[in-house]
């Protein structure tokens, strides 16, 4: 079939969301479906030219749940092919919020703070040394800053809201360093500690096999949510048993981006189930089995 006729089909089918009768509406609406994100350039444009409330409520929710089929079908693409990918897989949670974001400019402004800590790198500088001037480009140039005020709000979750308000959460802020420092060939890593995100310092020269790391291949450890301050394993021996949990190997060691992506899906239902939108935490719920 020509892309020509498509296009009339589907106009011809978006004509009839004005239909009263449910069960032919439905219909309707299975058919236009089925031509995936090859439609919401035609819906938008019919929403833009439809005065009526019913036709522009329908067009919006056919849009979101081809958005939504579209981003979990990418998300198990990542988990399948991509997970060595981070920046991917965060970038597709934030597409949940934001499905017009453009992969390339969030690389982008990710490039330009990469750009400005590299200018400060030399090869004489010691795994501290690069670390603090991660730190001093990150926290007092681009004045990054955890957002103690609002910690559980589901905006500290989406890459694009961090690098604009300079904002973020554990996990957020952690992932943007994981990015920056890996992109500058730095050992970093995320470690799913319970309740708090850390990274880990390795004296590795590549990723490898995380789950071959032993901890005592851990340099140190790094809190990107306190400006980027460095710790030993001796503090989160002293958080565990503050938070009385059992000890695991898993609190001391890297652990891989699939993880960290995971544990980004889990944290961001939490918060819109605090903030009272249990309908996107449903929805997220459903995305989150593509990562399964």
């Amino acid at each position: 079939m020509s892309a020509e006729r498509n296009h009339m089909e589907l106009d011809a089918l978006i004509r009839l969301l004005d239909e009263p009768d449910q069960m032919i509406y439905g219909k309707i609406r299975e058919k236009i479906l089925l031509y995936g994100t090859e439609a919401i350039p035609r819906l938008e444009h019919a929403w833009d030219n439809s005065f009526e409330g019913i036709i522009q409520d329908r067009i919006l929710e056919i849009i979101h749940r081809i958005q939504m089929e579209n981003l979990f079908v990418e998300l198990g693409r990542w988990r399948m092919l991509e997970s060595h990918d981070l920046l991917r897989g965060y970038f597709l949670i934030s597409r949940y919020q934001y499905p017009d974001l453009r992969e390339k400019d969030i690389r982008d402004q990710i490039d330009q703070i990469r750009k400005d800590i590299w200018l400060e790198l030399n090869s004489n500088l010691t795994a501290l040394e690069k670390v603090q001037v991660i730190n001093h480009i990150l926290f007092d140039i681009h004045q990054f800053s955890g957002n103690k005020t609002n910690f559980e709000a589901p905006s500290n979750f989406f890459l694009n809201e961090v690098l604009q308000t300079r904002k973020g959460n554990t996990l957020s802020l952690g992932i943007l360093y994981i990015l920056l420092a890996r992109s500058l060939d730095m050992p970093v890593f995320g470690v799913d500690l319970p309740q708090y995100f850390i990274l880990a310092y390795a004296d590795l020269e590549y990723e490898g096999a995380l789950e071959m790391v032993r901890d005592d291949e851990v340099l140190f450890y790094i809190n990107p949510f306190n400006r980027g301050a460095v710790f030993t394993r001796r503090e989160i021996e002293l958080f565990i048993r503050q938070m009385k949990i059992t000890e695991q190997k898993s609190f001391f060691i890297p652990c891989d981006h699939l993880t960290i992506i995971r544990r980004a899906m889990e944290q961001l239902i939490h918060a819109f189930e605090k903030s009272g939108n249990p309908q996107k935490a449903e929805e997220l719920r459903k995305l989150n089995q593509a990562l399964d």
